[in-house]
């Protein structure tokens, strides 16, 4: 997807499938396209070019009056790219993307107080790949996937006595056709699936408190000539305050899917502040994730896989120095049962002995037997160094143990930052990440970022941005390409 619709973006680390179903056994995002800020009409309009040819340019314009309010974003976003299969191992083609996208939001209240609207996307684009044997002159420019997605959301809020309703409806589609000359299988694959959801969520406050939270929803997913599957669900969540610096929220959900079953998760998470700039929070949970139709069915689908289940368990403290520092720190742990992965070839002799599974020479989808666990600490912190200058870092240690998927992460990656305001209108900001202690024999790197932009004070700002400062080569997965250094200049304006 591209992001010039997008004005937020919120993750929600470790299992949620309490609240939120199937799909979030491993965390959660919530993306927000853009809207009115107040009301009125607004509007912005952003373009950008930069290396490889890349261009990108996006408009919106959002209005909103006391009951209504309406928006929209078109976006385009076109690149030569660079190489899929890493260049350095002899592939020379640049594998190219565009993509074009148009989003929209409307909402109306009703004499009575409700709010109906409606919301969605369609996005056409074009990316290109290499095939399992790399770059060929008879191959060049011959492989890529032409994609539609379309998503649609209806949806009512209103309130009846003490408690609120909300109801949404949804529809998501996606239409790909993978188009290559030598990957097997040759020729154009095709996949064109759909997913809808009724989703009713009800609230109450059960005194001063609690609240709580319920609701149901049922899902249907299809596949054109592989099949459907249906998921239902019901949920309930608790929040309570026993005090003013204590908050801890317990949910529990039951679902039912007409392939595998009945799974039941939970969720546990408890917030302490001990003083106003010294807080404590702990989270457990569950969850699971039934195979996707594409895993089950694609053309390296496998029909056996089995759904995943998990367990999340996090303990941190942040604390506060006024406005002059931060710092966290959280120590996590997650497993997995019968997790679900890609597997190529290379790696199905080292799993099962054989480099065919599933009847495909290049690797399918495969279950990994048993656990696999997953464990680290992550720490962050910032400091203001003076008003026009602020630092920070963040840490992270990974452990794992698996041979496959979850392996491929490094053990230590750490970053450090700084943002100045160099003047009244120019500011800066510089990163620098290391990646070290990495598997599959892949090297350690070094990656550093700058941006520096200009305000012009009317809501218009100029930048270049600069990626991979220091033309680093690295790989983030086995055998992958990435950018050499690119510079992008931009120009954004709000009026």
């Amino acid at each position: 997807m591209t992001t010039g619709d997008i004005s937020r973006i919120e993750v929600l680390k470790g299992s949620q499938s309490a609240l939120y179903g199937s799909h979030a056994v491993g965390g959660v995002i919530n993306i927000t396209t853009k809207r009115a800020s107040a009301i009125g009409t607004e509007q912005q309009a952003a373009v950008e070019y930069g290396s490889y040819a890349t261009k990108t340019g996006s408009y919106s314009w959002a209005t909103k009056s006391d009951r209504a309010e309406l928006a929209f974003t078109l976006s385009h976003m076109s690149t030569e790219g660079f190489s899929a299969k890493d260049e350095n191992d002899g592939n020379f083609e640049a594998d190219g993307f565009r993509a074009n996208r148009l989003s929209f939001f409307g909402q109306y209240e009703l004499d009575t107080g409700a709010l109906i609207g409606l919301n969605g996307f369609i996005e056409d684009s074009r990316g290109h790949f290499d095939d399992f044997a790399g770059d060929t002159p008879a191959s060049a420019g011959n492989d890529f996937t032409d994609r539609r997605n379309i998503g649609l959301r209806a949806f009512t809020q209103f309130s009846t006595g003490a408690v609120d309703h909300k109801l949404d409806l949804t529809h998501f589609r996606s239409n790909r056709v993978s188009t290559s000359d030598t990957s097997w299988p040759a020729g154009a694959t095709y996949f064109n699936g759909t997913r809808d959801k009724l989703a009713y969520q009800g609230a109450t406050d059960l005194g001063a408190q609690a609240r709580l939270v319920f609701g149901a929803d049922t899902e249907r997913e299809k596949v054109k000539g592989g099949g459907a599957a249906w998921m239902t669900g019901a949920f309930a969540e608790l929040g309570w305050a026993p005090s003013d610096r204590i908050d801890v929220t317990a949910t529990v959900r039951q679902d039912h899917h007409s392939r595998f079953g009945d799974f039941t998760s939970g969720r546990l998470a408890a917030v302490y502040r001990a003083r106003e700039d010294l807080l404590f929070r702990a989270a457990l949970g569950n969850g699971f994730r039934a195979p996707s139709l594409y895993e089950l069915y694609g053309p390296y689908g496998d029909p056996s896989l089995q759904p995943e289940e998990s367990l999340s368990a996090e303990i941190g403290v942040e604390k506060r120095w006024g406005d002059l520092a931060t710092l966290r720190a959280t120590a996590f742990y997650l497993e997995a049962e019968d997790l679900i992965f890609y597997l190529e070839a290379e790696d199905l002799i080292g799993f099962n002995g054989t480099s065919t599974i599933c009847g495909q020479p290049f690797g399918c989808y495969a279950q990994v037997p048993g656990q696999s666990r997953r464990s680290g600490l992550e720490l962050e912190g910032t400091y203001t160094l003076s008003d026009r200058v602020e630092l920070g870092a963040a840490y992270t240690y990974t452990d794992s143990s698996t041979s496959v998927g979850w392996a491929g992460v490094a053990r230590h990656d750490v970053t450090l930052f700084a943002t100045a305001a160099l003047t009244d209108a120019l500011s800066g900001t510089v990163s620098v990440q290391n990646v070290a202690d990495r598997p599959d024999g892949l090297a350690d790197y070094t990656l550093a970022n700058a941006t520096l932009s200009y305000d012009f004070g009317t809501g218009h700002e100029a930048y270049l941005r600069v990626e991979n400062l220091f033309d680093e080569e690295y790989q983030t997965v086995k055998g992958y390409g990435t950018s050499d250094r690119a510079l992008y200049v931009g120009l954004r304006a709000s009026f």
